[in-house]
């Protein structure tokens, strides 16, 4: 049994919460279920436009897709989704520029079917943390070419500019993961408002919390507020082997 809580929180520096979450433990066209979470970028209201109208583009095409394979209906609603953001860029002047992040996800079972773009991240928390999505960053690629050091990547000041987001380019690029799940892994999905202001292992000892994943969520997100809550906060908690 599935059981699964998300939240969003604006932060304490931003207007404007341009992230955009969605849960579904129920079916969802092919799909056993489905969780978003998007991060957009764009000035004004332009970010808030971009997350939502993907997601939602997400859902209607993940809904009728006639496809079996996860993968494919994945692949091909964030395509579908990247058309439609370009198109709306080019329709409306005040959206030009316009992005997302996008990482998505279904429970097979014991297994987990990701899909991503951009920097929003998917984790495997059990008695370790682990990143299964890979940052789509400018500052990651320095870091895996040698440039830099993790540790410097952390506050290094590029460090928000992304090489991969939906409606930035004409094709989108994305990345998919199949991961197997076992019993007591717990799974986050999470926008980089917490990533950057909290590391790994505080995320992890906040997740091995014995309170309800309602509590670590709101945990997590307090936890970045009050380490400066510089951008919106995001995050699903995923416990695929909930007890009834």
């Amino acid at each position: 049994m599935i059981r699964s809580f998300s939240a969003t929180d604006i932060g304490k520096k931003r207007k404007l919460n341009q992230d955009y979450v969605y849960v579904s433990e129920d079916p969802i066209g092919n799909l056993p279920n489905l969780f978003v979470v998007a991060d957009g970028m764009g000035g004004h209201n332009a970010g808030d436009y971009a997350s939502k109208c993907t997601v939602e583009t997400l859902i209607r095409e993940v809904r009728g897709c006639f496809e079996k394979n996860p993968v494919r209906i994945l692949g091909k609603a964030i395509r579908i989704a990247n058309d439609q953001i370009r198109r709306k860029a080019r329709e409306d002047e005040s959206l030009l520029g316009m992005g997302t992040t996008v990482v998505a996800a279904t429970c097979l079972g014991h297994y987990l079917q990701v899909a991503n773009v951009g920097d929003s991240r998917l984790y495997i928390v059990n008695n370790g943390i682990r990143q299964i999505t890979r940052d789509h960053s400018l500052v990651e690629e320095m870091v895996r070419i040698g440039g830099i050091d993790r540790r410097s990547a952390r506050n290094h000041p590029d460090k928000n500019i992304i090489t991969r987001a939906v409606g930035a380019m004409d094709t989108v690029e994305i990345d998919f993961f199949h991961e197997e799940l076992k019993p007591g892994d717990l799974v986050l999905m999470c926008s980089d408002g917490l990533t950057n202001m909290l590391e790994d292992e505080e995320i992890h000892a906040i997740l091995k919390e014995q309170v309800s994943v309602e509590e670590r969520a709101q945990m997590l997100i307090d936890a970045a507020n009050y380490n400066g809550g510089k951008d919106n906060i995001t995050v699903i908690i995923i416990d695929a082997f909930a007890r009834k």
